[in-house]
């Protein structure tokens, strides 16, 4: 809990002071400033500023989710008030109407804090800020990944040999000729073919054009994600939108152009066995599938300053599976399920699905449906890759709202042109997350295509919610010229999404490589996960109990997950199996073996997990030895007991 603080306030009526909680948000403390202001005061319009003049106005009702201690408020700072009053009725002030999308007057309180409306959007956002509502120092508060915070340090720059026909110095010398390149030189990455750059890279080169030491400016964070919604804390006066729109605040014409970098160059499977477990499903069922992705992030040297995503296991939630395609269903355990992923020091990477139609010639053929005359990931597709990076974004220190992006991959299974089972890994351009968040967008019935939405609802009736700005995009005509197009009613799905390279490591080091383990939901093909699974997973039965095969046979995430569902071991011993799990280490192995948790999920396998096979009866074994015999001993046996007269 953070010790309160002293706010000085000034408005045109006089000056106050409040103690707040740094932890507070800024809305918390709407009830307290109107308790201190005439009760005429429109609630609606109360702005708040740094400055009694030309500073940073801000609508008090847009800074929801905005903690005071985010923007670096201190003890006894002072900050501006603005507001407009009620219009006047006969003497009276007259409460305006409150609308979906603005605050509702003071006189409409919970608990005496203001009623906020919730803007219906397509996805679960993150906290409603707009373009502006940047964060103070976000390299001083902004907390990183270990991984990115390593590549912040290096250089990146590519290192080259002395040519020995150019250079004409000493071994100790440099010149044009085998200085280090930069990470984004487009010709070392024309020669290595790599078509996009990492993120990492495309940081250098856009902090290299913004911010220049030797000019001694002051620093500015160098990102910015794109915003196409409209501005809510506009500072010209007018009603908030829908009611009222100006220049200032409506959201600039977009105009799509390919993404040049990607944030993650590269998709490594730990073991060829995590695919092919997935496969299982459609190869028995016929069905598609879907499964989301857990593993970790690492650095991948292929690419300057590149980064991977490493992944240990898929975990499939409960879903609708068809021959054409996949029907998520609400996953109550998600959070249970990344709990048991943390303990194992994984997070969830990205989504992996199939799209595969047998091509019936009886060699395990499929279907090639994605190739460069048809299309590689359908709007659809994009859609839901979109959305998924929009509730998964990366925090950055270098960017002024203290994130860019997402580091959430989208993997397809389907078939390539010789008919074999192929990988192909996307992410959703960031232009296309903001462009779902903000509902322009909508899939087509053609793959190939992206609608862009109308003004206007279903009904008719024109859209409180989404303002439809101009949207164009550039391509090269049949002349070989850059023309700029209307993207409405439809673009190329091109545009939303850059490719990633996939591979699998040349020596195995999987984190779970203790054999198969029934994977949860699978009821529709008769894959169920059962108590004596367990049993024989680790090595208990009724009689005894091997203690030392069930240490070395915890490494299975779905095996975790399961125990984990059982509820019979408590945070300790649970972390400890996961610890174990991901190090397979025998001596903490044996460690949870004398745990009392541990001691209880054994005795409740031994009592209902795997039993002992049934003694055979005397009249079975004779049975089993006529099973034994063949065809002509069987019949001259028969025959043996007959009478031919």
């Amino acid at each position: 809990m953070s010790k309160p603080i002293l706010l000085r306030f000034e408005s045109r009526n006089g000056q106050f002071r409040l103690t707040v909680n740094p932890d507070d948000e800024f809305p918390a403390l709407l009830a307290k400033i109107l308790d201190n202001l005439p009760k005429d005061v429109d609630s609606r319009t109360l702005t708040l500023s740094n400055k009694p003049h030309a500073g940073e106005d801000r609508l008090l009702s847009s800074l929801k989710g905005v903690a005071i201690d985010r923007v670096g408020l201190k003890h006894g700072d002072k900050l501006y008030i603005k507001y407009t009053e009620l219009p006047q009725v006969n003497g009276n002030s007259v409460a305006p109407k409150a609308t979906s999308l603005q605050p509702h007057n003071s006189s409409n309180r919970l608990n005496g804090l203001p009623i906020l409306p919730a803007e219906d959007l397509p996805i679960a956002p993150l906290p409603p800020q707009s373009s502006s509502a940047t964060i103070k120092n976000p390299w001083e508060v902004v907390q990183q990944s270990p991984l990115d915070d390593r590549l912040d340090k290096k250089d990146g720059k590519i290192p080259r040999p002395r040519d020995q026909k150019m250079c004409k110095h000493g071994l100790k010398g440099m010149c044009d000729y085998c200085m280090p390149l930069e990470p984004f030189s487009p010709k070392y990455l024309e020669e290595k073919k790599i078509k996009h750059l990492s993120f990492h890279s495309y940081l250098r080169k856009i902090n290299s054009a913004t911010n220049k030491p030797e000019l001694k400016s002051s620093y500015m964070p160098p990102l910015s994600e794109p915003y196409y919604r409209v501005k809510r804390d506009c500072p010209s006066g007018h009603p908030p939108w829908p009611e009222g729109i100006c220049t200032k605040c409506q959201p600039s014409a977009i105009t799509l152009q390919p993404q040049p970098f990607r944030m993650v160059d590269h998709v490594e499977f730990a073991s060829p066995g995590i695919i092919d477990s997935f496969l299982n499903f459609w190869r028995r069922g016929g069905a598609q599938r879907i499964g989301y992705l857990y593993g970790h992030y690492e650095e991948y040297t292929e690419v300057p300053l590149g980064i991977k995503a490493v992944v240990e296991a898929i975990y499939e939630p409960p879903q609708i599976d068809e021959i054409d395609g996949c029907t998520l269903n609400s996953w109550e355990g998600e959070k249970e399920v990344d709990e048991v992923a943390r303990l194992c020091g994984l997070q969830k990477v990205g989504v992996i699905f199939t799209d595969l139609i047998d091509a019936g010639a009886g060699d395990g053929t499929v279907v090639c449906k994605r190739h460069m005359d048809s299309y590689y990931l359908s709007s659809l597709e994009v859609t839901f890759s979109a959305r998924l990076q929009a509730q998964n974004p990366k925090a950055t220190k270098w960017s002024d709202t203290g994130r860019f992006g997402s580091d959430f991959v989208t993997c397809v299974v389907s078939g390539d042109e010789d008919g074999g089972i192929a990988i192909s890994c996307f992410q959703a351009s960031n232009s296309a997350v903001e462009m779902v968040r903000a509902d322009l967008i909508e899939p087509s019935a053609d793959p190939t295509v992206m609608l862009v939405r109308k003004d206007d609802e279903e009904d008719g009736s024109e859209s409180r919610t989404r303002y439809i700005p101009e949207v164009f995009y550039r391509r090269i005509n049949e002349y070989g010229a850059s023309v700029q197009e209307n993207a409405k009613p439809s673009f190329p799905v091109e545009y939303l999404f850059v490719t990633l390279t996939h591979g699998f490591p040349k020596d195995s080091a999987a984190i779970f490589n203790a054999g198969d383990f029934p994977i949860e939901n699978r009821e529709v093909i008769g894959e169920s996960q059962e108590l004596r699974d367990v049993a024989k997973k680790l090595g208990v039965s009724s009689g005894k109990i091997e203690g030392e095969k069930g240490v070395r046979s915890v490494a299975n995430f779905h095996l975790l997950c399961f125990i984990h569902g059982m509820g019979v071991l408590n945070k300790e011993e649970e972390s400890l199996l996961c610890h174990v799990a991901r190090t397979h280490d025998l001596a903490e192995g044996f460690q949870l073996l004398n745990t009392s948790g541990w001691a209880t999920l054994l005795a409740i396998l031994q009592e209902s997990g795997e039993r002992p096979p049934k003694r055979r009866s005397p009249a079975s074994l004779l049975e089993a030895a006529d099973d034994s015999l063949d065809d002509s001993e069987q019949l001259a046996k028969r025959f043996k007991g007959t009478s031919l007269r």
